[in-house]
């Protein structure tokens, strides 16, 4: 059973979990079954102007104990939380329509037992996950377009992808604790100029590379390296380009020969698994579907 895309294969405990077009599939060493069917809405025709490079899509999401799993749309409005223990839609998410063609859906699951999401396309809010009750306060409309969401390795922050006008890109560190206490005050790392978009990973709790140089579409290949907490700029070397994960102090790249290993320290490349292309990572484990085979590599020692 093969994903839908490269953004269907998440890990949950035991395994791993994909969206399929039977539905949820669950996936271990040894064997993979379907779960169920998923029916997440339909998108609207509605006009837009679309960046050919960044496809309209489904995105999976699992929570840490793989009990919650969410399908969202990248670049869309609508997706959907489900209680996979239950079996029962946890709620239907609704961004509107504003310009989404150039963000990927904002989401991510908390810690405790919640996740956050976008409302509107400049509104994020964080939810219970298992009753869908919303937990923060409904703000004054930002003007800033939320992107891609990731949880820091302690889940005490999040990285933000997205642009406010005129467009320029602005990652943000929102601290989850300020934010479910009302304070709409994140913390910006950036003026990215016309970058935004791009791949980005935390490489420690304090520490964030974001993908692209320059502030000019599009942005040299590499990578800058960045306070988390005050945005100032550690270094940048040129080399990375494609998806990113980090692990061990090293960052990984999803390169078009490969698997990339770089030293984000050094700013050099030190390693190179030619032909291997992960689409999912968990704790140091890179996950491969070819073939309907799961592959799976890790660094040794």
């Amino acid at each position: 059973m093969t994903p839908l895309n490269d953004r269907c294969l998440v890990p949950v405990p035991g395994g791993w979990l994909a969206l399929t077009e039977a539905g949820f599939v669950r996936i271990d060493d040894e064997d993979q079954w379907l779960l169920g069917p998923v029916e997440p809405a339909e998108e609207r025709d509605v006009e837009r102007y679309d960046r050919p490079d960044r496809p309209r899509g489904p995105a999976l999401h699992a929570s840490a104990d793989g009990r919650f799993a969410a399908v969202v749309s990248d670049y869309g409005q609508y997706g959907t939380v489900v209680d996979l223990a239950e079996w029962v839609t946890v709620l239907d998410l609704d961004r509107d329509w504003d310009d989404n063609e150039w963000t990927r859906y904002p989401f991510a699951f908390l810690d405790g037992g919640r996740f956050a999401a976008a409302t509107a396309c400049d509104r994020l809010d964080v939810f219970d996950a298992a009753t869908g009750r919303l937990l923060t306060e409904h703000a004054d409309d930002s003007g800033y377009y939320f992107g891609a969401v990731l949880p820091s390795p302690s889940g005490r922050s999040l990285l933000v992808d997205g642009w406010a006008w005129h467009p320029v890109g602005i990652p943000l560190v929102i601290d989850c604790a300020a934010w479910l206490a009302g304070d709409r005050n994140p913390a910006q790392l950036a003026d990215r100029g016309d970058v935004w978009d791009e791949p980005m990973v935390w490489l420690d709790e304090e520490t964030i590379a974001l993908q692209g140089i320059g502030s000019e579409r599009p942005p040299l290949d590499g990578v800058e390296v960045r306070a988390a907490a005050s945005g100032r700029l550690l270094g940048q070397f040129a080399g990375p380009k494609g998806r990113m994960w980090a692990h061990g102090g090293l960052l990984y790249v999803a390169a078009e020969a490969g698997l990339e290993v770089w030293d984000p320290t050094e700013g050099a490349r030190i390693g190179l698994l030619e032909g291997f292309a992960p689409i999912a990572h968990h704790d140091g484990s890179f996950a491969e579907l070819r073939n309907d085979q799961l592959r799976i590599w890790a660094p040794v020692g």
